[in-house]
């Protein structure tokens, strides 16, 4: 039976920027992924992990006005 490609891709997860440090010596960085995935197997089986951006963007401090219903004014 021969080997059929995989026509699914891999979900990306979203991991936070120090679990990937402890992990480096078993994670290599793909470029056609942009994504780092496990040394030696990486290319067809395990996790596909991505840095969460998202949380920082977030932790800004927003110094704009106030624009929500929430603040009431005197």
């Amino acid at each position: 039976m021969p080997a059929t490609p995989r026509t699914v891709r891999r979900p990306r997860r979203y991991v936070a920027r120090h679990w990937l440090l402890l992990m480096r010596p078993l994670l290599r960085y793909s470029s056609s992924r942009n994504a780092y995935v496990l040394r030696g197997v990486g290319r067809h089986v395990g996790p596909v992990l991505r840095v969460n951006r998202r949380m920082t963007s977030r932790a800004r401090s927003f110094e704009g006005a106030e624009r929500r219903g929430g603040a009431r004014t005197a």
